[in-house]
């Protein structure tokens, strides 16, 4: 079977789209049309409903998917055990994403420390929040992301990589520092927010939540798209927030900022490492995971 025929299909269910098909595979979108069309053709039965607004997979097009899915990864493999003796010299590109808690804490050194090791190889990260990271994984236009939360999605699977705390960071001199204060207490403190999307703002509304607790119910006065600028407005004075213990410690012992907990809610963040379902990865991003674990051991 055309391996070719099988990718321009599944890029059309993954984008349920074959314009967008066509962009993402760098192809006009006849070419992909003819792609399908061969394809149904072949097989005698109709792969796609094209009569919506979205092109969606019909029965036999869904079981095609799940098949092609697994026979591309065997060939994405096998070109890479060709391309690359496992002995040899490591050598090509590392493209990933991290959503900006982690790209701001552990994954840069990790990336430079591994970098300088193969210098064969070269890196690209890209920083988005989880949501924008994932889906680009999912999409195949990142090979991997390192995110804060692990969201369900159909197309990724997700593997712990290492875990992080979440504080209450506080100005110097705040009432709170030092101190594991109530929720009450919170209620009565204006607070930061990172963007939705960010994964310290999930893990935290989780947790809240089970606590019969919901953001709308706190004095949420900002909300800010990167970790950096709250953690400028902290510093300055204007509010509390949720924040990586790790992404804020340099701060924390130069003492422009001060740490606090809330009592019986300490959010533990898992860093997790996010993958295309039925991708094989390449020699180079599975040496990359292989040293980051290792570097992260306890």
């Amino acid at each position: 079977m055309d391996t070719r025929q099988l990718a321009a299909f599944c890029t059309v269910v993954e984008r349920r789209s074959f314009s967008q098909a066509a962009e993402r595979l760098g192809v006009t979108q006849p070419a992909v049309s003819l792609q399908v069309r061969a394809l149904e053709k072949r097989l005698g039965t109709q792969l796609l409903d094209r009569s919506g607004r979205r092109v969606e997979p019909t029965e036999a097009g869904w079981r095609l998917y799940r098949g092609a899915q697994r026979m591309l990864a065997l060939e994405d493999q096998l070109v890479s055990d060709v391309a690359a003796s496992a002995e040899g010299e490591l050598s090509g590109d590392l493209v990933l994403g991290a959503s900006t808690g982690p790209a701001a804490i552990a994954v840069p050194i990790l990336l430079c420390e591994f970098q300088r090791e193969n210098p064969g190889v070269r890196v690209f990260l890209t920083v988005s929040d989880t949501h924008t990271v994932v889906e680009r994984v999912a999409a195949r236009e990142l090979e991997l992301g390192i995110v804060g939360a692990a969201r369900r999605h159909r197309g990724i699977r997700f593997e712990p990589f290492f875990s992080d705390r979440v504080i209450l960071a506080c100005p110097p001199g705040h009432r709170f520092a030092g101190r594991t204060i109530t929720l009450d207490e919170l209620r009565e403190e204006s607070l930061i927010l990172m963007q939705e999307g960010a994964g310290v703002r999930q893990i935290v509304e989780d947790a809240l939540r089970r606590r019969g607790v919901r953001l709308r119910d706190l004095d949420v006065r900002l909300e800010l798209g990167l970790q950096e600028s709250v953690r400028a407005a902290v510093e300055a004075g204007y509010g509390v927030t949720f924040i990586s213990r790790t992404a804020v410690e340099s701060d924390l012992d130069a003492g422009t900022l001060t740490e606090a907990q809330v009592r019986d809610l300490a959010p533990t963040r898992e860093i997790s490492l996010a993958s295309a379902s039925g991708r094989a990865r390449s020699r180079v991003a599975e040496s990359f995971v292989d040293f980051a674990r290792t570097r992260l051991a306890p």
